[in-house]
């Protein structure tokens, strides 16, 4: 190909673009530079988003520009027919929002804790060895923002009993609450606990022997009041002033009568790791049919130990309760004294090492005392199960004048469904 031949192609070439470009309408240039001009806006909006995200701050603004921005541009380059105004306006995120009631919320906490007790005892029937002690079904609930409740019923020896079923209202002006219908009276201290939640197997010997096997329950109405101390040097205190009805067994006579309980606890934090709580009770009731009259004045202690830099791997805990029941027949006083000290010591995570000993002096031979020696190791599986190993050594008073001693050995079971776990108080 020749140098005028190439000459004439660069010609004709530079003629051509120069009409076609003569061809395009005006607006083109417009919208070129527009399209530029918002393509550059985008790259800086993106590099400012990625700038807020890294620093974690909202970037909601700075998205709905740039979905505005993105939108204006595909208009601008003829990509959409959408009216630019509507799409540079900030889009509202879409909200749905479930009006319908949860019924979930309406049903209560459900719990069972199961109890049974495997024992060698050489003096108890064969059959007897084996004990199902107790299934406990739990319910509990708020029923309005100003009240809930509290329902324990127990599938023991073949009945169904209501061990506790309440109502409280707490947050009451003066730091009151107020409690009403059966509840486990504030006698000491581990007269409140249910019996799966016991540092042992039984309730001690004093509480069996003055209140029955289960402890001292009532009906009726419990008022609790938190004293504004201040804390701190000046220690927490609390009053529980009570009024049920109760068949107090033997101490009343099976009367079913008014009694009144009152109960102070004092709780001082003595250093990080060391907590001294001292309560005091008063129990006055009366059987006019019989013509009985009941009083009982009551002392509980308690000194644990938890350092923090190691409180799930040790701890230890002192306690005891001492006890004076005066009972008047005719107005003719009797009184009989009792109580109990126990210890347990966490040896690690799981395992726990405890001993019990009770004294009580014996209603049927007065002046004579029972007593009970009760050491047990427990080891917590879980938060929901937990296994013991205790041996019992006791001696009864007995007509002829001596002691009746006794020896068994017990393997505990305990385990728990539900948020009740094993709870105490």
């Amino acid at each position: 190909m020749g140098r005028n031949t190439v000459v004439l192609l660069v010609t004709v070439l530079g003629v051509g673009g120069t009409a076609l470009r003569a061809q395009e309408p005006p607006q083109a240039d417009s919208l070129r530079r527009e399209v530029q001009r918002l393509t550059a806006r985008i790259d800086s909006l993106e590099r400012l988003v990625r700038q807020l995200v890294g620093e974690k701050r909202d970037t909601t603004a700075a998205q709905d520009e740039l979905a505005a921005l993105r939108a204006a541009a595909a208009v601008a380059g003829g990509g959409g027919r959408a009216d630019t105004a509507a799409a540079q306006a900030p889009q509202e995120q879409t909200r749905f929002v479930d009006r319908s009631r949860n019924l979930n919320q309406l049903n209560p906490e459900l719990s069972v804790t199961g109890d049974v007790r495997l024992q060698a005892d050489p003096s108890a029937v064969f059959g007897d060895n084996v004990e199902v002690r107790e299934f406990e079904v739990s319910f509990q609930a708020a029923l309005d923002p100003y009240s809930s409740t509290k329902i324990f019923a127990a599938f023991e020896e073949g009945e169904v009993n209501v061990e506790e079923a309440y109502a409280y209202w707490s947050g009451l002006p003066g730091r009151l609450r107020v409690d009403l219908g059966r509840l486990r009276q504030q006698v000491g201290e581990l007269n409140r606990w249910h019996l799966h939640a016991l540092p042992e197997t039984d309730y001690p010997l004093v509480l069996r022997r003055y209140f029955g096997e289960e402890g001292l329950v009532g009906d009726g109405l419990s008022l609790y009041w938190m004293v504004p101390a201040g804390g701190g040097a000046w220690g927490v205190h609390e009053l529980w002033t009570q009024a049920t009805l109760r068949n107090f067994n033997d101490i009343l006579d099976d009367g079913n009568r008014v009694a009144l309980l009152g109960h102070l606890n004092n709780f001082w934090q003595l250093s990080r790791s060391t907590f001294f709580q001292i309560g005091g009770t008063a129990l006055y009731g009366e059987n006019p049919d019989t013509n009985v009259t009941t009083s009982l004045i009551g002392v509980d202690i308690r000194l644990s130990w938890r350092p923090p830099e190691r409180a799930l791997y040790r701890s230890f805990t002192v306690r005891g309760e001492g006890y004076a029941l005066t009972r008047k027949v005719a107005g003719v006083p009797e009184t009989w004294y009792g109580g109990y000290a126990s210890a347990q010591y966490q040896l690690s995570r799981r395992l726990f090492a405890g001993a019990r000993y009770d004294h009580v002096e014996s209603m049927d031979s007065p002046g004579r005392y029972e007593w009970a020696f009760v050491p047990s190791l427990t080891w917590w599986q879980s938060e929901w199960v937990y296994l013991r190993t205790e041996w019992q050594r006791s001696a009864v008073p007995v007509i002829a004048g001596g002691l009746d001693r006794s020896d068994r050995l017990i393997l505990q079971a305990v385990w728990a469904i539900g948020p009740h776990k094993h709870e105490i108080y």
